[in-house]
């Protein structure tokens, strides 16, 4: 188990990583966006490339940033009745659906994606505007962007494993235990840092 949750971690440092540079690409995205805006209204040229890279940056930032999203557990949650359960139970619920659903849906995506761009990359698939681009590079994001989130799903068993067999604290993968445990710690800090016995 120790060596399972010794992966979990190079899993989850590896999507951080990534979740980083998605942060840049964001930037880099936006920047783009308004000097292509600029460039159009002010001296009434247009590139059709830069609007692609702008696109091409934003699925990247879409599809690359899904595992870290899910790493972080910020997903959107619809919640009518685990939020009730003991947490136990509503971790048993995460292992079921991430096993269940999430893991198979990947799979299928990735294995159906491949063709896809093998497709594309063998005919030099260029877009069909004026001076685009080629078209294989945003499409590889798709199995790449779901071999991450499938590794990221395993990562998420694991670690909820873990804490089943009171290895991993809940806060490792709950966003709202993590919450109150820097709740929990800047109490603390405070409390420390207003004992009587430190006034000078």
């Amino acid at each position: 188990m120790r060596l399972l949750l010794a992966f979990s971690k190079l899993i989850d440092a590896f999507n951080d990583r990534i979740g980083i540079g998605v942060s840049w690409a964001l930037l880099a995205a936006v920047l783009i966006c308004t000097a292509n805006a600029l460039v159009r209204y002010s001296l009434h040229i247009g590139s059709n490339a830069w609007l692609e890279i702008q696109w091409y940056l934003f699925a990247a930032i879409f599809l690359l940033a899904a595992s870290h999203t899910l790493r972080r557990n910020e997903h959107v949650r619809i919640d009518l009745l685990a939020g009730r359960l003991p947490k136990r139970v509503q971790v048993g619920i995460d292992i079921v659906g991430f096993t269940v659903f999430l893991l198979p849906m990947c799979f299928i995506i990735i294995t159906y994606s491949i063709p896809y761009v093998r497709e594309s990359f063998v005919s030099g698939e260029i877009s069909m505007n004026a001076g685009g681009l080629l078209v294989w590079p945003v499409k590889a994001l798709i199995p790449i962007s779901f071999l991450m989130l499938f590794a990221q799903g395993v990562s998420e068993i694991i670690k909820r494993i873990g804490f089943l067999f009171h290895m991993v604290d809940a806060s490792e993968f709950d966003k709202q235990s993590r919450n109150e445990l820097e709740v929990s710690k800047a109490e603390l800090e405070a409390a420390l840092a207003n004992r009587p016995g430190d006034a000078k």
